[in-house]
């Protein structure tokens, strides 16, 4: 069976060797915006503290595992439209080979919207972290299967060094317990495998219980529905959401239903 994490974290260390002479370039463009990144966990925290799930809404094409999702001509006009839904953040797909999402997707979403945008892709060395900057991200995702404890705390501290924040995420317990370590604010617990593909939606309810309280907690993969927030366990403060918003005809309705789903059920 192909690992697909693996085989696309390789794809990601050749095409860091390629960006290493544009580190300057993309260094005197960061200081060129002079921009105070947003902060991903106090937006994500005041949604939760209003009683609602706050949700990441994404901006996605495509996926390896559902294939071609949408034709997304303006993705700041689909981010515009999620914060009309109330989304609290916005997740930017760029990595192209397999999602078809680009770097172009990331500046305009920035352009277009005040909210703290965080960009998703396979996140493999530092210089990402500064592309990730560059290009209007507030905070990035990495990825705790990918690391030994010492690079992932490594890399945590680069973002934040930068004014990045980071999702930590993890899939399977050891790689939580290394995501905990780290000391991240934010933690994520996928609920697909990224070696096989394959989704569990019983990941978050098997693993949430071992995340500290003073984190942030983001169940991502498999909501789709109200439903499926009220299957989450209470301890999930937040929720990352793309395939079916993207697929929605009114996306910011379906965005407002989710972060409502648990006030909906203890309504009198």
């Amino acid at each position: 069976m192909s690992d697909f994490l693996a085989s696309i974290a390789e794809e990601q260390r050749a095409r860091v060797a390629a960006l290493r002479p544009r580190r300057r370039e993309l260094a005197a463009h960061v200081e060129s915006r002079a921009r105070e990144p947003l902060d991903l966990a106090a937006a994500l925290r005041s949604a939760s503290a209003r009683g609602a799930v706050a949700v990441i809404a994404e901006v996605k094409r495509r996926s390896p595992a559902a294939g071609e999702l949408a034709t997304i001509a303006d993705p700041g006009a689909l981010a515009l439209e999620y914060a009309l839904g109330g989304a609290a953040a916005i997740s930017v797909l760029t990595e192209s080979p397999h999602f078809h999402g680009s770097l172009g997707d990331l500046a305009r979403v920035r352009d277009c919207v005040r909210l703290p945008v965080l960009r998703k892709d396979f996140i493999v060395d530092e210089l990402q972290l500064l592309e990730a900057l560059a290009y209007g991200a507030d905070a990035v995702l990495l990825i705790a299967e990918l690391f030994a404890q010492e690079i992932l705390g490594s890399l945590l501290r680069a973002a934040g060094e930068l004014g990045l924040g980071a999702l930590v995420e993890a899939h399977e317990p050891e790689a939580l317990d290394r995501a905990i370590t780290s000391g991240a604010t934010v933690i994520g617990i996928n609920q697909r495998d990224l070696r096989t593909l394959e989704l569990d939606r019983g990941t978050a309810a098997r693993l949430a219980g071992h995340v500290p309280a003073d984190r942030v907690l983001v169940a991502e993969s498999g909501v789709a529905l109200p439903a499926d927030v009220r299957a989450l366990p209470l301890r999930v403060d937040a929720i990352l959401v793309g395939t079916a918003l993207v697929g929605s005809i009114e996306a910011h309705r379906l965005v407002r239903d989710l972060a409502d789903a648990r006030r909906a059920e203890v309504s009198p």
